[in-house]
């Protein structure tokens, strides 16, 4: 057991001392050398989160594995250690690379003939934590992880829109919560924005107006304005006022931008909600979806000088919120159809079995089909919430 804690020792000691742009190499070096591995390989999810595409500076574009369909994708999706073993006994091992419930990628780790993936688990699952942990890190000096996300290039709109977001999904003991955006490498105006402390996690789900860079410099100025008016501690409907201010000083009502608003105690449950535009919000309960009636109020940057109201309510343990941007509940089917409330609650209905960071995903999907081409018209935004209660402590 002493020869196994120092092997895990140097291991995590490796990956922190190791230069930041190779961190694959290190684990892959730590694999094959202490732990006997033949291979090692970080494998790492696109923007679109349709793929888990190799992090290696001479890694080949098909060499990616589909998230939906191979086994590190099922890893990757049920976050639990996944393997495999052929009649020689040569075993692969994928393990989901997670860091405070944001999904980065896996860890696919190929064990000779004669290994016992079973006598490894426990280690191997703590080095993946610790890889997602010290990329978590590494990400602020190299952008080698950035650009193994992507299939093809980001729109300049769409990169400074994915540098806004925080992670595309978050866990914790009274939440979990997951988010996704379309098109992936092209979007523009959508965009979602989190924080969490202690007990309150504050959620904003925006929509800019316009198009390409107007609407991504529209959005990135109403995000930045919440989050000055939110780190100086003031309620959200005076977030909400102060980012009002921001973008008709610079707008001067010509452009606006859509956001609701969320601050949820996480022990208690309640909800303060400031609805300034057009994104939904629909609640899951006991296995019915109703939407969750609220006071629009004018988007920000309108007019000047706009005083905005929280409305309040609350969550019972288990349930779900879904957010959605216009892109969703507006989309037209060919025939002119609004995807609308109704359709969106059975697709809602449809992922409750889900961990909320796949339903965006899984929503997503469905529209798509709705919509009967692949690229959407409109940027398309979900987010997923879940509220599981005040957890004990000590437990």
């Amino acid at each position: 057991m002493t020869d196994d804690v120092t092997r895990l020792q140097a291991a995590g000691r490796a990956l922190r001392t190791a230069a930041p742009h190779r961190l694959a190499a290190t684990v892959r070096e730590v694999l094959c050398g202490p732990y006997g591995a033949e291979n090692a390989d970080f494998l790492i999810g696109d923007y679109g989160l349709k793929v888990l595409q190799p992090v290696s500076a001479t890694a080949d574009p098909a060499q990616a594995v589909p998230v939906h369909g191979s086994a590190a994708g099922r890893a990757f999706g049920a976050q639990q250690p996944f393997v495999l073993e052929d009649d020689d006994g040569r075993a692969w091992m994928h393990l989901p690379v997670t860091v405070r419930g944001d999904r980065l990628g896996v860890l696919s780790v190929t064990l000779p003939p004669g290994a016992r993936p079973e006598a490894d688990m426990a280690e191997l699952v703590e080095l993946a934590q610790i890889l997602g942990h010290e990329v978590s890190v590494a990400e602020r000096d190299t952008d080698v992880y950035r650009q193994a996300r992507r299939r093809e290039r980001l729109t300049l709109a769409a990169e400074m829109q994915w540098q806004l977001l925080p992670a595309r999904s978050s866990a914790g003991p009274e939440y979990a919560l997951g988010a996704q955006l379309e098109p992936a490498y092209a979007i523009f105006g959508d965009n979602f924005d989190w924080t969490v402390s202690a007990d309150r996690l504050l959620l904003y789900v925006t929509d800019g107006m316009g198009e390409g860079m107007d609407a991504s410099l529209l959005t990135s100025l109403g995000i930045n304005a919440l989050r000055n008016a939110r780190r100086a501690g003031i309620p959200i409907a005076d977030q909400a006022a102060l980012a009002d201010q921001a973008v008709y000083a610079q707008y001067r009502g010509e452009a606006h931008l859509s956001v609701l608003l969320v601050d949820l105690e996480l022990p208690s449950g309640r909800v303060r909600v400031v609805d300034a535009g057009s994104p939904r919000m629909l609640r899951l309960r006991d296995g019915a979806v109703t939407p969750v009636s609220l006071d629009a109020q004018l988007p920000l940057g309108m007019f000047e000088g706009t005083d905005y109201t929280a409305q309040e309510f609350r969550l019972r343990p288990g349930d779900r919120l879904l957010f959605v941007s216009d892109g969703v509940h507006a989309v037209a089917a060919p025939g002119g159809e609004q995807y609308g409330e109704r359709a969106l609650a059975r697709a809602f209905t449809a992922t409750r079995l889900l961990p909320a960071a796949d339903v965006p995903a899984a929503v997503l999907r469905e529209l798509s089909g709705h919509r009967g081409r692949p690229e959407p018209d409109d940027d398309a935004l979900v987010v997923c919430l879940d509220w599981f209660g005040k957890q004990p402590t000590g437990a």
